[in-house]
């Protein structure tokens, strides 16, 4: 058996929790299983080798895991199956597992499918609806139908391409593999998730040998990976893979370039075929010749080795992967007027995070500690407000013990504060979940819609600038709403969210959870045109995510041609204090 890895096992007890969600469990059984996945998911270090060090004991030791979780984990890693889960499936209707992952498919109308129907998975489904089959059902309708197939075509965007921040790890363990072997001269990620584009259909690895004749075993040894699923066709300088990446699998190429040709194989394979092109049309310009192995006058190379080589000979500055889109990137090249991008290290602090006051799995004092390891110098608890029971959102009486708790930490803390926040409700006319009264005794407001998502757009879009209106609010959080390969953006009008947060100096979020990136690039690069300033918040429910939402964050506000200046983060504590209006 290949060797297990921490995404395939949380990805298992995701499922366990979904079959639990289905059979109607109590929702703290459940929640305790998406818990373990995220503990799982985000672990340093392998869960088979804490196994093969201290066996149960080892597992338990893990924050968020408790006995009968690790237990089955161990039955998991020792033989790739869980009796549980296995019994769990057995007891439903055949293909509810499948048909609940379609977006506006709940468990009751998937068991009615797969019993009345005898629907086993989406395409039966799709078949089912284009009968109008599920419309005769009870309670469906027309309508019903025209909602499930947009649900089909979400989840099938989803099972087509792979989530950055599920992608990267993935592509990172690669590299780091490879790279430390000592026949790879240099081996790099290109394609979409070197633009760090919100989602990836495959990835593409390229490699150089210290010699040529290692090029052989540099292919051996990407057919080798843990992570491979299967093979597919491969010869002595490329192959193609399925790479698992927890529930999923994703094709994999690799390439072995000639060191000579690295460059300009990196610039070629990154992309965008829109912007390569814009590239090679210039070089013609020049009576060059540009491809992916090199720089050429004819027959005489001018260079290649380096990506750097591609565009100083079309006289152009270094353009920065995440900016290839052919949109303006080349234009503002030339005349001089490319950003200066964010970088990780301008990020001071996380203006949304969660604790176990309401849905977290950490302490307010476990998620400072986190922060402060990442080099921050403050952390906003935003817990949520009382509207969203399912998250165990706090009464205002809960809010002000919590803000007491907040405040005898900040008493220990030196170079740190942990700011009183929360993430109150747009309530449907676009009040807030909590008082004004309430709101002013804290450090930041953060406010979201997590409700009626279905509005018209018009009034969805008067609902939000309603609550950017009430002095209180600092942010409006994942403006958008959208969950990627789960739920499209709700009915709104963005220009108007846009205008309204600069007329009233509010910023919008980036919210960085990988599964809504929201705002996404363009709507960052139109806020931040407006003046708009932009949050890159964790809104992380643990500690071990932080790290992560800061990479993919920082990711997406640079595909947004942002820099520190765009960023409310970036501020230095007493200056972001000061911007909050607060002491």
């Amino acid at each position: 058996m290949k060797p297990m890895q921490n995404a395939e096992i949380s990805a298992m007890l995701d499922r366990i929790a979904e079959l639990l969600e289905i059979k109607g469990e109590i929702r703290f059984k459940i929640q305790a299983y998406q818990k373990a996945a995220r503990a799982v998911e985000n672990h340093a270090r392998p869960l088979t080798e804490i196994h093969a060090e201290g066996g149960l004991k080892g597992l338990r030791k893990i924050p968020g895991i408790g006995e009968g979780i690790a237990g089955k984990i161990e039955e998991y890693i020792g033989w790739g199956r869980i009796r549980y889960f296995e019994e769990l499936k057995a007891g439903l209707p055949r293909g509810v597992d499948e048909l609940i992952q379609v977006p506006h498919l709940g468990p009751k109308t998937a068991i009615l499918l797969s019993t009345r129907l005898g629907i086993d998975g989406v395409p039966a489904l799709e078949k089912a609806i284009v009968k109008h089959r599920v419309a005769a059902l009870p309670r469906m309708g027309k309508k019903t139908e025209e909602k499930l197939l947009k649900g089909i075509s979400i989840w099938k965007q989803g099972q087509a391409r792979l989530l950055l921040g599920d992608a990267l790890p993935l592509a990172d363990s690669v590299v780091s593999r490879l790279g430390k072997l000592p026949f790879v001269s240099r081996i790099q990620f290109a394609g979409s998730l070197r633009r760090m584009r919100e989602t990836v259909g495959d990835l593409d690895f390229l490699a150089s040998p210290r010699k040529t004749v290692d090029a052989p075993a540099v292919i051996r040894a990407f057919l080798e990976l843990p992570e491979v699923e299967s093979i597919g066709n491969h010869g002595g300088t490329k192959a193609r893979v399925r790479l698992r990446a927890g529930r999923r699998v994703v094709d994999a190429d690799l390439r072995v370039i000639a060191p000579r040709s690295f460059g300009a194989a990196l610039h070629y394979f990154t992309g965008s075929k829109t912007h390569n092109i814009k590239i090679r049309e210039l070089g013609i310009k020049k009576g060059l010749k540009i491809n992916e192995y090199g720089v050429f006058r004819g027959k005489r190379r001018l260079g290649g080795a380096e990506e750097a080589d591609i565009f100083r000979a079309v006289g152009l500055p270094f353009i920065l992967p995440e900016l290839r889109e052919n949109a303006g990137e080349i234009e503002a090249a030339r005349s001089g007027k490319l950003p200066a991008l964010l970088e990780e290290q301008h990020i001071r602090g996380d203006l949304h995070a969660h604790s176990n006051w309401s849905d977290g799995e950490n302490t307010i004092a476990e998620m400072a500690a986190a922060a402060r390891d990442l080099g921050y110098e403050y952390l906003a608890m935003c817990d949520h407000s009382q509207a969203v029971r399912i998250a165990n959102g706090m009464t205002p009486e809960r809010i002000r013990s919590r803000n007491k708790a907040i405040d005898r930490l900040n008493a220990k803390l030196r170079g740190f504060r942990i700011l009183k926040g929360v993430e109150v409700d747009i309530m449907k006319d676009g009040t807030l979940d909590y008082p004004d009264s309430l709101l002013a005794e804290l450090d930041l407001v953060v406010a979201s819609v997590h409700s009626y998502f279905s509005l018209p757009a018009g009034d969805q879009t008067r609902r939000m600038v309603r609550a950017i209106g009430n002095r209180h609010v600092h942010i409006i959080g994942h403006p958008t709403g959208r969950l990627l390969g789960q739920r499209e953006a709700y009915p709104v009008d963005m220009t108007e969210i846009i205008r309204a947060a600069a007329a009233g100096g509010k910023a919008l979020e980036l919210n960085a959870q990988t599964w809504r990136l929201d705002l996404p690039d363009v709507l960052l690069r139109q806020a931040s045109e407006a003046g708009v300033m932009i949050s890159i918040d964790s809104d992380s429910h643990d500690c071990a995510y932080m790290a992560t939402a800061r990479r993919i964050g920082v990711s997406a506000a640079r595909r947004g041609w942002l820099g520190p200046e765009n960023i409310l983060n970036t501020l230095p504590l007493k200056d972001l204090l000061r911007k909050l209006g607060r002491p």
